[in-house]
């Protein structure tokens, strides 16, 4: 139990470190787009923002599924 809840804080600061350094290297961007949903559209965001954070969430997430899955073999 100890050992699941060190690695989940690990995940959740790793990716948390990961998210300040985008945040600090899209200061400068210029160009910037919309994303288009089912029935609206987001206001424009730089594309450095959204590849970056469509990376920690797919790093985050298969991180805990990672985690979930390697405990039920057990």
């Amino acid at each position: 139990m100890y050992n699941q809840f060190k690695k989940l804080i690990f995940i959740f600061v790793f990716n948390f470190s990961l998210f300040l350094i985008l945040m600090i290297g899209i200061q400068n961007s210029s160009s910037k787009k919309k994303i288009n949903f089912i029935t609206s559209e987001t206001v424009s965001l730089p594309v450095s923002f959204i590849i970056g954070i469509s990376f920690i969430s797919g790093s985050l997430t298969g991180s805990i599924l990672k985690i979930k899955f390697s405990d039920s073999k057990k």
